[in-house]
């Protein structure tokens, strides 16, 4: 007789306990889902949005202009490209921005010249 009281309040309180728990569930959703908030969120995602294209399209300016300033240089012989060469960029070679050292990536890569230096040859 005890076990079955037992079970019982224990389901009384879990009942209870998820009642009040939807509730509260419920009365969240329906803040969020208010017309204030709601225009209130759209405006903040349309913003967010906006921000997104202009930083989108400022990315592409500054890409638009690296990629014409290289075409220019190499146009005015002032840049040799590296690709097609049998000759490979080694880590020991220096990046070099008049005359100044700078981080591997960013700019240009100059070499000096070592006529004893053989490539290795690649497996195909």
């Amino acid at each position: 007789m005890i076990k079955r009281f037992v079970w019982f309040v224990g389901g009384i309180v879990t009942g209870a306990a998820g009642v009040v728990v939807a509730g509260r569930r419920v009365k969240k959703k329906v803040e969020t889902l208010a017309p204030v908030k709601v225009v209130k969120d759209a405006r903040i995602k349309v913003r967010d949005r906006i921000n997104d294209v202009g930083d989108a399209m400022r990315e592409g300016r500054e890409a638009m202009q690296t990629k014409e300033a290289e075409l220019r240089a190499r146009l005015d012989g002032r840049l040799e490209p590296l690709t097609g060469t049998d000759d490979p960029i080694r880590v020991e070679d220096a990046l070099l921005v008049d005359g100044e050292p700078v981080e591997p990536g960013r700019v240009v890569v100059l070499r000096q010249f070592d006529p004893g230096f053989v490539a290795p040859r690649r497996r195909r």
